[in-house]
């Protein structure tokens, strides 16, 4: 990996206050942070992120890497996060040729906190990465399982969305934020900050809604599964069919709903149905 100078500015998710519960006693009670980060890319303002702060170097490396503001990680030369000043100042060796075309077109997706989609990244995004994952129905419960190991912020304090980097049935790498789309760019920023990347992840979790916005990150990571125990929207079935992304929603349990692609699900485990179970 080329020299990057890094802050290191990481703070707790959480923090406490004083709530009344419904019997009038007073009690501490975690809360999610929610801190404003402002990140400048070569002196000039790109935008604000409302993050919890526990990993924000993480963050804005992929938040340029997936708006396509930072096409290569030797193009980055420093990541400098100050919470005095919530700012983030991003020095680059090498800009996009024609990044200020690329600040001027900004579509704002559905996405927590109004993330932003920057010009062109639907066209720029590579298709012939995308590999042909099948999923098993096994492994599909194995994973949800898996997961309810993690989701530590959730449980205690609640208003956060979890995302996880997953090999099967194996979790690789998870993240809490305030928003889901500040959860994909973070896991987004490790991998490509990581020394040592090891096994490629084939499944992508969220607990978030699958949008336009979670399945064009997803696809820019390579990544061809897309699983949430939320539902999902009309612009993100279209982009999933587009990019050939298996859709995952509503999974809790042992139900789900797959969306195309065609012939990428085993049903290996079908569960036993139930009185009152749809035909």
């Amino acid at each position: 990996m080329p020299r990057i100078a890094l802050s290191h500015a990481r703070l707790p998710a959480t923090l406490e206050i004083t709530v009344v519960d419904e019997f009038g006693r007073p009690r501490a009670q975690p809360i999610a942070a929610e801190r404003a980060l402002t990140v400048y890319l070569n002196r000039r303002e790109i935008v604000t992120l409302m993050t919890l702060g526990a990993d924000p170097e993480a963050l804005v490396v992929g938040y340029l890497r997936n708006q396509g503001l930072v096409e290569r990680l030797e193009d980055l030369q420093a990541v400098q996060v100050d919470w005095e000043v919530e700012a983030a100042a991003v020095v680059t060796r090498r800009e996009p040729a024609d990044l200020a075309t690329r600040l001027g077109q900004r579509t704002v997706t559905t996405g927590c906190g109004q993330g932003t989609v920057f010009g062109r990244l639907l066209e720029a995004t590579d298709l012939s990465r995308l590999p042909d994952t099948t999923l098993r129905q096994s492994v599909l419960y194995a994973l949800l399982e898996n997961l309810g190991a993690y989701n530590e912020t959730y449980r205690s304090a609640g208003a956060v969305h979890g995302c996880a980097l997953c090999r099967q049935a194996a979790v690789l790498d998870f993240v809490e934020d305030v928003g889901r789309h500040n959860a994909v760019d973070t896991l987004a920023g490790r991998q490509w900050l990581a020394a040592d990347p090891g096994p490629a992840p084939d499944i992508f979790y969220t607990t978030g809604r699958l949008t336009s916005e979670m399945v064009l990150k997803v696809a820019q990571m390579g990544i061809a599964v897309l699983v949430s125990r939320s539902g999902v929207t009309q612009k993100g079935v279209e982009l999933a069919e587009r990019f050939g992304v298996l859709l995952v929603a509503r999974a809790k349990g042992r139900r789900f709903q797959a969306i195309g692609p065609e012939g990428r699900l085993r049903w290996d485990a079908v569960p036993p149905r139930r009185p009152g179970d749809r035909c």
